[in-house]
């Protein structure tokens, strides 16, 4: 994984990652190493990359040339389900 204009893993700022990462510590003295974040970040890449990639597939399926923030909510609950499985398992 590598660092670009300030971008964890060429897609998401760190800056950016970090806040995310902040809203849910319960602690405000809990601190993020580099690699944590840019760990975090590759995996944010992927899962906005999944997304988008199933809502396309979804608008196919349904005789749509464009992709509307239907098609996500459509695909999101299962997105996240099956990445939910993957980490509890």
């Amino acid at each position: 994984m590598e660092e670009r204009d300030g971008r964890a893993g060429g897609g998401f700022r760190k800056e950016t990652v970090d806040r995310l990462l902040r809203l849910h510590f319960r602690d405000g003295r809990t601190r993020v190493n580099g690699d944590a974040l840019l760990l975090t970040a590759e995996m944010l890449k992927v899962f906005v990359r999944e997304a988008a990639a199933r809502a396309a597939r979804q608008a196919q399926a349904e005789d749509l040339e464009k992709v509307d923030i239907e098609h996500v909510e459509k695909v999101l609950p299962q997105l996240v389900c099956k990445i939910q499985f993957r980490f509890s398992s």
